[in-house]
């Protein structure tokens, strides 16, 4: 085979290796000038890492809002989602991080997306009693009702995790 055969698999050297490691780190720490120069000179907004998080995942998940805006402004898909299927926004619902909700559902995240498992943003945010987010998903259409892969609702989910706040919002009551 010759060298210039696009089947064949090139070596990646250290330097394109070094680069990739300070481009998802960058993501990580919230580097939105870096990110605003890199996109501009043709860094694909939808550049994955090993596990599947693309640049958007990993910042969204670490509260880098001025990255997040950076990478949506550029392209970067809110739908994305990594090898495990999960997706930003059910990750800053995790989180707890109310405007980074905000943001990617302004940007095109579906409110009622979900990862394999059956799990949406509201499931995370209802298990983890993120009060506010549940409001705030409620409001936008996100589906009480859906059920996860064992059949459990969000509310069910909520008084499965113990969550002191978010079953009543979800209609459902505590066991004392």
């Amino acid at each position: 085979m010759s060298d210039n055969n696009p089947q064949q698999p090139r070596e990646i050297d250290e330097e394109t290796i070094r680069l990739a490691g300070e481009i998802f780190d960058a993501a990580r720490a919230g580097k939105a000038e870096l990110f605003g120069d890199w996109l501009a000179h043709g860094l694909p907004p939808n550049l994955c890492n090993h596990k599947g998080d693309s640049l958007l995942m990993l910042s969204s998940y670490h509260g880098q809002f001025e990255t997040v805006k950076v990478l949506l402004e550029h392209g970067a898909d809110p739908e994305m989602r990594n090898d495990n299927g999960q997706n930003p926004l059910a990750g800053a619902a995790f989180k707890n991080d109310l405007a980074m909700v905000k943001l990617l559902l302004e940007n095109g995240a579906d409110v009622n997306g979900y990862a394999p498992d059956g799990k949406t943003a509201l499931m995370f945010a209802a298990m983890f009693d993120n009060a506010e987010i549940v409001e705030y998903l409620l409001a936008q259409g996100a589906d009480p009702e859906r059920r996860e892969s064992r059949g459990m609702t969000a509310g069910q989910l909520a008084v499965g995790m113990g969550a002191e706040h978010t079953p009543a919002l979800l209609g459902e009551t505590r066991p004392d």
